[in-house]
């Protein structure tokens, strides 16, 4: 009975799906009609409209921003001030957004209605899975699934990761049970601020329970690699729990004891050794997902964007057997939309854009190079942007956003490529951020953040009669985790110095570029531990000019080229490579504070 009701109330919601889709063009215009009536009194909304909630004044009035255009009401309400500067509802919390305004973290404002709409999303995702693989309700998921440190405002709202609010919410933690979304990990493990704790219990959960996991998964790719790489670690520790009955004393904190002693109720050697001959073979970890997980039937994870160079590591580590399934899209700003073909290749995912989620507006772009010029924001003529149901097939577009929470014509700063439509709704692939040249994990750096960070670290070569002539990075992702590289070419400019500088000084460097990149960066390195040390490798004189040989033999313009200041390409990286005369790393974490 439970199983119809729950099939009955997918169908239900796919269903809605469709009406949705038909009228996207109606459902847009009645959710800007009624964020213009409830915050058209608002500080913001008034000081351009006066008061009128018409949509074609909205349209010819309203300015379209970056951070920068709301960040003064943003901080105003944190100091105390009022939610109705931009929202006629309250502000419940600010949404600690991964990109960073002037090196601090961009907060975004939230309703608590914002929370229904998340959750409308999520439970949106198992009715259309359900269409491709059947039978997820017959066993468990094992989603590793983490929070992270808040920080209140002076005037004492919270401050969190998006996701940290919705785990916290009473929508995810006091859900009914749905064998459709049956977890391996329990709350409090998931609760656990201390990531090292929250992995080693969720890990250990996924295990005792690996004969029911019918799927795997964490947000993005890089972190179920480091749930790989933390579990290749530990899993004799995990073993011995398995074991013994008894969870390993390293673990202090009471929830995730608590929870795990409810589910490590006995000693189980049978189990311990067969994970054990799994994971201490002399074998290869090649498919070991598959052989730990046996019913297994795919992996969800992001892997568009800059998560797609986790791509060939996830694919190693399932034996190429469980797709890699992309579900939704979304941000700190907003929630976008979802994949209605789970199970297609990472490279062809398209996110159909929901439109009830938020009013939706779109930025032509003439091509996709120009989203990775740098410089100052252009201001975008108000009239330019197109609505959601009028983009056309294969062009791009930067995607803007106007939400209840406050959000008036907002630039996200992804770019989108329309690659088909379903019913009225365009389908879009993910390109890119704008000007984000690296990034490993939540962190986004680009290359003004990376320019400013090296002037500063360069510095300290001036003392020992050395300069700093050229440089490049990339993002080196063939460990875990993942770290920045950067390549710097250096001169002396005394006869006098015969010797290569001390390694101290080039470790100072490279803590001096990590102490200058943004809070986000900075609490990856330093708390989430999802970014390594970053490494600055020494390249032989003339290098830069090899380098900017060898674009030029591809068919670049020796008028136009510019040294790229990040490095994807194989030969390029190859070539860098093959003239490093020395390797140095941070050797301390950079300073951040919650």
């Amino acid at each position: 009975m439970d199983g119809k009701k729950l099939e009955y109330k997918g169908e239900e919601a796919l269903k809605e799906l469709e009406k949705l889709t038909e009228k996207a063009d109606e459902v847009q215009e009645k959710i800007l009609k009624e964020i213009l009536t409830r915050n058209g009194g608002t500080e913001y909304l008034n000081k351009y409209l006066g008061g009128s909630t018409d949509i074609s004044s909205f349209k010819h009035q309203i300015p379209v921003i970056t951070y920068a255009g709301i960040r003064p009401y943003i901080q105003r309400i944190g100091n105390g001030e009022d939610s109705s500067l931009i929202s006629a509802h309250p502000i419940t919390e600010m949404i600690i957004s991964s990109g960073t305004s002037g090196g601090e973290p961009k907060l975004m404002p939230s309703i608590a209605e914002d929370l229904d709409r998340r959750t409308y999303l999520y439970n949106l995702i198992m009715p259309i899975m359900n269409q491709y693989v059947p039978g997820l309700d017959e066993g468990k998921a094992m989603y590793l699934y983490f929070t992270k440190a808040e920080m209140p405002t002076p005037s004492g709202l919270p401050a969190r990761p998006v996701l940290t609010s919705y785990y916290k919410s009473k929508h995810f933690k006091c859900r009914p049970y749905d064998p459709f979304n049956d977890l391996t990990s329990p709350i409090e493990a998931i609760l656990c601020f201390d990531s090292r704790q929250s992995m080693y219990c969720q890990l250990l959960a996924g295990l005792i329970h690996r004969s029911k996991v019918l799927r795997l998964g964490a947000v993005f790719g890089s972190a179920f690699l480091r749930a790989i790489t933390f579990l290749e670690r530990n899993w004799a520790h995990l073993c011995d729990d398995i074991r013994s009955g008894q969870l390993s004393s390293d673990i202090t904190d009471s929830g995730c004891r608590t929870a795990i002693s409810n589910i490590l109720t006995s000693p189980d050697p049978q189990l311990a050794d067969a994970i054990e001959t799994i994971c201490g073979g002399r074998g290869s970890w090649k498919g070991i997902l598959g052989r730990l997980w046996p019913r297994a039937k795919y992996i969800e994870v992001v892997v568009t964007g800059s998560m797609a160079q986790y791509i060939p590591s996830l694919e190693f580590y399932s034996g190429r057997k469980l797709p890699l399934v992309c579900t939704m899209y979304a941000s700190s700003e907003c929630y976008f939309g979802l994949n209605l073909k789970p199970l297609c290749s990472p490279d062809e995912v398209a996110y159909t854009i929901l439109p009830n989620m938020a009013y939706f507006e779109f930025i032509p772009l003439e091509n996709v190079v120009q989203v990775g010029e740098e410089g100052e924001e252009e201001d975008v003529a108000k009239d330019k942007l197109l609505d959601l149901v009028n983009v056309k097939l294969g062009c791009y577009y930067e995607l803007v956003v106007t939400t209840f929470a406050g959000l008036y014509r907002y630039r996200i700063g992804d770019v989108l490529q329309v690659v088909g439509f379903y019913n009225r709704a365009p389908q879009f692939r993910f390109i890119c951020r704008r000007n984000v040249i690296l990034s490993i994990d939540t962190d986004k750096t680009n290359e003004e953040d990376l320019h400013k960070s090296v002037t500063i670290a360069k510095k300290l070569l001036e003392a020992h009669d050395a300069l700093l002539v050229e440089y490049t990075s990339n993002a080196d992702t063939s460990s875990v985790p993942g770290h920045y590289v950067l390549y710097w070419e250096i001169v002396y400019t005394s006869v006098d110095v015969a010797a290569p500088l001390d390694e101290r000084v080039l470790q100072e460097c490279c803590s001096a570029v990590e102490e200058s990149l943004d809070y986000v960066y900075r609490r990856c390195r330093s708390y989430d531990k999802s970014v390594g040390p970053l490494e600055i490798r020494v390249v032989r004189p003339g290098t830069f000019e090899a380098l900017m040989d060898l674009c030029i033999g591809q068919g670049g313009s020796i008028n136009q080229y510019k040294t790229p200041r990040c490095i994807k390409s194989g030969s390029a990286l190859h070539l860098l490579d093959s003239k490093v005369d020395a390797s140095f790393f941070s050797t301390r974490d950079p300073t951040w504070n919650p």
